[in-house]
């Protein structure tokens, strides 16, 4: 008796039923069967089903998996977190996730700036009270300088980067689950694909037929002729009345396309004889109401052959047939008919005396981007990886098929499992195409390719593929085929399973590590004039030493936050962008090469004010004028710095013209406020600044302009003596 119980209820003895389209409930081994396949595709990436019963080399079957035909009986061996499925979900707890190089770079960076900060607040407050022995005066000159030292705006920056990042892939269909995977995206060196569904359409397209009367290969779109139509209607009676197999619904639609007289509702089943033997056949014998008969059998070409009793030059042709369709990635059927008009059917399939009747191919095809995206990832310097479960023979020509590069090189997780972690972390330098994978195989060649330096991205959608995806840089789930367990390890979800939206990610990537750079050192080339600007006429006793207030710092850092997390946010990429190398991972702007510039621009604006600061000294200026030809010194030069920022390889004329509808936005408010501030008396006496003439206002602007421009200069030499393309990479 069968009786349906809970999943829950399950234990290990139990027999469980699992009949055609049914998910299997937990681990079991068969012991009875009829006609059965299983789709594994979710724990081994194979596209095809696997045919199993009591005499396979394995009779098991696993949670998680799927029944395309037939039925089986099988006793529970496992449940739970015992089963394949479970012990992956138990692997990826046990995978840690890790903080990006940026990001580390970032907290390091901050939190030392904190820490010099921190003293130099101590050491100044010190020297401001031994000097006017006022405790809170001394205390709030002090948090002046401290607050021009601490760059608090590069964490907020990185994360709204991040944060319009992650909306921005949003709106281009791709979701994002881990804001920090919008930066390392940028960097990604290799993308490992899998390849049913991912390169290919995941759907087994009936494209081929060899006739064995005319010995000619045919393509099926075209029109049939009467050995064609004969080969399909025999290959149709040999399918279940209703399909589920994808095979025998792809013969089912093609044989409704070529018919003119569909003969199935006058035909019923007579006797079936169930896929059996070693290779498999299936033979159904049919009849109508008038007694006409149909015997059709259809298997493994080489079991079709056996049963057809071929002549040996026959039997010699027709296995050339099967090898020129195999080694084009096809999966070969035969088709056999039989006349036979007895009433006592033979109790085997194989004592039917059968007819060749020819060869039918099947094709998962590629994608019809899939070209073009290679071509994309290869000009953007990615290495493309495949990492599937399915065979040497079918992947190496679909990597034919889609110009894949390094498709005569692969390895299989047999071959793979036996290297060492060293062995392995040299061998997949070289090595291409991963087949036959299994989840503990694919996630030591993503290991080994972190251990070699690679920042890598993975896609998959099975549950094999859980662990790769966590432990991988940037996981890839696809959305529509992809299993629950993948898109929870993964960082990035695609919904339409389209792979050319990795292209637009990745430059999405490198256009916000791109603006984060200008952002970052614009930050640091603003905080260094503000830093000396309160600090030398401190240190050196200037008449003035204490010429800004926190109110001050304050409306510059206002100035700043929304000029870096804005303007250079919505900055568009820049030419060459996608054809350059990714980035080294351990390249970072926080090195000495990166950082002398912003700190050479610093320079030069702290200079440019401070001269102004003396040149208002030496005229005899009062304090409030001198501190508002400064103050105007250094909005002018931040103005002129974020213009020229925006590019260190083209001019400001170049860019100018780049879409930013912000930049005019910001630096109009910035303009007004400034301006309002110097000339509002109620704002002026609140800021302690004093209406300047037309010539004050323009020399401190002639100063600020000057203290920025001059990288136009250097720009215009770099341009000079190199390409786009060789500029470093992103």
């Amino acid at each position: 008796m069968v009786s349906d119980i809970q999943t829950e209820s399950l234990v290990v003895g139990d027999s469980m039923l699992i009949e055609e389209g049914s998910s299997v409930p937990a681990d079991g081994i068969i012991f009875h069967s009829n006609d059965f396949s299983i789709n594994e595709s979710l724990l081994t990436g194979e596209s095809l089903p696997v045919f199993k019963n009591t005499e396979s080399a394995d009779r098991g079957i696993y949670s998680g998996t799927i029944a395309e035909t037939g039925l089986a009986v099988a006793t529970v061996t496992a449940i739970g977190l015992e089963t394949r499925l479970g012990k992956i979900g138990t692997s990826l707890s046990m995978i840690k996730e890790q903080k990006t190089p940026l990001e580390l770079q970032i907290n390091s960076f901050v939190k030392k700036m904190v820490i010099v900060g921190a003293i130099v607040f101590l050491m100044v407050w010190v020297i401001n009270f031994l000097h006017g022995h006022l405790f809170l005066d001394s205390l709030l000159k002090s948090l002046t300088l401290a607050m021009s030292i601490i760059p608090e705006e590069i964490p907020v920056a990185f994360a709204s980067f991040m944060a319009l990042g992650a909306w921005r892939l949003m709106k281009l269909g791709i979701i994002v689950k881990q804001m920090k995977t919008v930066e390392t995206l940028g960097s990604a060196t290799v993308i490992c694909t899998d390849k049913t569904g991912t390169l290919t359409e995941n759907r087994m397209s009936l494209d081929r037929a060899y006739l064995p009367h005319s010995g000619k290969f045919t393509d099926l779109n075209v029109t049939p002729d009467t050995e064609l139509l004969l080969l399909m209607e025999t290959a149709m009676w040999a399918s279940e009345p209703i399909p589920f197999d994808i095979m025998e619904i792809s013969i089912v639609e093609k044989y409704i396309k070529y018919c003119t007289n569909d003969k199935r509702t006058r035909f019923s089943m007579r006797h079936e004889y169930p896929l059996s033997g070693k290779p498999p056949m299936m033979t159904h014998i049919l009849e109508d109401r008038n007694g006409n008969r149909v015997v059709a059998a259809k298997g493994a070409p080489e079991a079709i052959i056996e049963v057809c009793h071929l002549e040996k030059d026959q039997k010699k042709v027709v296995l050339k047939a099967i090898e020129t369709l195999s080694s084009s990635g096809c999966r070969v059927l035969g088709v056999a008919s039989a006349d036979f008009q007895g009433t006592v059917f033979p109790k085997t399939q194989q004592e039917l005396p059968m007819v060749f009747s020819g060869l039918i191919a099947f094709t998962d095809p590629p994608k019809k981007n899939i070209r073009s995206v290679m071509k994309d990832f290869y000009r953007a310097g990615i290495v493309v990886k495949i990492i599937t479960g399915d065979n040497a023979q079918t992947t190496g020509f679909i990597a034919q098929e889609i110009g894949f590069r390094g498709a005569g090189h692969g390895m299989n997780g047999d071959e793979l499992m036996k290297l060492s972690d060293s062995e392995l972390q040299n061998q997949v330098k070289e090595t291409q195409i991963f087949t036959r994978m299994f989840p503990e195989a694919k996630l030591r060649i993503i290991n080994a390719l972190k251990a070699n330096g690679e920042v890598v991205a993975m896609t998959g959608d099975g549950v094999n593929d859980g662990p790769a995806l966590k432990a991988a840089n940037i996981g890839i789930a696809m959305g529509k085929k992809g299993t629950e367990i993948a898109k929870q390890a993964a960082s990035l979800i695609l919904p339409e399973d389209d792979l050319s939206k990795m292209i637009e990610a990745v430059a999405m990537g490198r256009k916000i590590y791109a603006n984060l750079k200008k952002a970052i050192q614009y930050i640091i080339s603003i905080h260094i004039p503000i830093i000396l600007c309160v600090f030398i006429p401190l240190a050196f006793g200037w008449r003035y030493p204490n010429l800004f207030s926190p109110i001050h710092i304050i409306f510059l850092e206002l100035i700043m936050g929304p000029t870096c997390s804005i303007i250079y946010e919505n900055e568009p990429m820049e030419k060459n962008a996608m054809s350059r190398k990714p980035r080294l991972p351990a390249d970072t702007f926080f090195n000495i090469n990166e950082l002398s510039l912003s700190i050479m621009q610093g320079i030069c604006i702290a200079l440019a004010a401070l001269l102004i600061y003396r040149y208002a000294i030496a005229c005899s200026f009062n304090e409030s004028v001198v501190r508002t030809m400064t103050f105007t010194v250094l909005v002018v030069s931040n103005i002129f710095l974020t213009l020229v920022n925006r590019s260190f390889f083209y001019s400001i004329l170049e860019t100018i013209k780049y879409k930013n509808n912000l930049v005019p936005i910001i630096i109009a408010i910035t303009i007004f406020l400034t301006l309002a501030m110097i000339y509002i008396t109620p704002l002026s006496l609140f800021f302690g600044f004093f209406h300047l003439n037309s010539v004050q206002l323009l020399l401190c602007f002639m100063a600020g302009f000057i203290s920025v421009i001059w990288l136009e200069g250097l720009k215009f030499f770099i341009r000079s003596k190199v390409s786009a393309a060789q500029l470093p990479n992103l």
